[in-house]
């Protein structure tokens, strides 16, 4: 009778622990105070600081989206684990959270050490952008779940604020403005229609474009927006913040409006990265479509009072963010949506 084992059935025990022996280098440049502990335990141990007095904790858990298709695809893997970590941590950021630590799974049919690593270590870069600790994860292996050669790939962020500095929007005003702050491309979402773009127009994904290839235009990693508006908070009062993930801007912004008010936003007010005006004209897209499914160069909106606007974009650009003042907060007309890009 033939003697069974898990590396029999498909499982290898120590190509996971060799994983686990590779990251620890890079999770451990993520550690930061609070972290009790290390990797490799039952659970993550983290103390909240006792410098806030009336600490809340905010949570916020995402994936990659079919964006992991191209990275299987192209054989990138090194940024799609900043990706990742960008979902979670803007976030929560938009309600003045700052990130304290992240958690990520990942799984696969038959774990190649090499292609998670890469993974991992783009998830402690991640961290690292966004001043977290990457604390702890899972790896499962489970053969016949997943292709030869994909993954799945998600993760959460607990962050913190004081509970009479959390940002609602309940504040916002008519009169108020809106800043944007750029995107570094299509982000982690609308990946199914680009795949369809390209597709339908017959590109090459390594074809020259805008000094790059397309790939890289289109596999450049979410920005994470943390730290920049971390330090800004420090001076100004921020009244709302919207992360542009799916929905874009028209979906977005109206999560953090009070009732009775209209962001008008002025769709020539910005510069967009040339991969959208390469989606819009290859695709046929219409331009209400291409503003409800993609950031179209806005990653992040953040809404100030207008005697606050010229100090807020200056702070961001000292922090080496491109900064646009995108529109304004107006009064809601009956009948119309509670965002609109003219």
């Amino acid at each position: 009778m033939t003697q069974l084992s898990y590396a029999a059935a498909g499982v290898s025990i120590d190509a996971g622990d060799e994983l686990v022996e590779r990251i620890k280098p890079a999770a451990k440049r993520t550690l930061v105070p609070g972290v009790l502990g290390s990797i490799g335990g039952f659970g993550a141990l983290f103390e909240v600081s006792k410098e806030y007095k009336n600490p809340v904790l905010v949570t916020g858990t995402d994936g990659v989206g079919t964006k992991l298709m191209l990275a299987f695809r192209l054989g990138r893997h090194d940024t799609v684990g900043q990706d990742l970590v960008a979902m979670s941590v803007n976030d929560i950021l938009v309600q003045g959270a700052k990130s304290l630590f992240f958690l990520d799974y990942y799984a696969c049919g038959k774990l190649d050490v090499d292609v998670a690593s890469r993974v991992v270590t783009g998830v402690a870069k991640g961290c690292e952008l966004a001043g977290c600790a990457l604390i702890g994860g899972e790896t499962a292996e489970m053969p016949g779940m997943y292709p030869e050669g994909e993954y799945d790939l998600a993760g959460f962020a607990v962050g913190v604020v004081e509970k009479d500095e959390i940002i609602d929007g309940s504040t916002i005003d008519e009169g108020d403005v809106i800043l944007g702050l750029a995107s570094s491309g299509p982000h982690s979402n609308g990946f199914s229609l680009i795949r369809k773009v390209v597709e339908v127009a017959g590109a090459d994904w390594n074809m020259p474009f805008d000094g790059a290839t397309l790939a890289d235009r289109v596999m450049e990693p979410t920005r994470i927006y943390v730290k920049p508006v971390l330090e800004v908070l420090k001076s100004i009062r921020i009244k709302g913040m919207a992360h542009i993930t799916g929905g874009g801007l028209i979906e977005n912004v109206p999560r953090v409006l009070p009732e009775g008010v209209q962001a008008v936003i002025d769709g020539s007010s910005w510069t967009r990265p040339a991969i959208f005006d390469w989606l819009e004209e290859k695709g046929n897209i219409d331009r209400h479509e291409m503003h409800r499914v993609f950031n179209n160069g806005i990653g992040l909106v953040v809404i100030v009072s207008a005697q606050d606007a010229e100090r807020a974009k200056a702070l961001f650009e000292e922090q080496g963010e491109k900064v646009f003042t995108i529109g304004r907060i107006e009064k809601l007309p009956e009948g119309e949506a509670p965002c609109v890009v003219r």
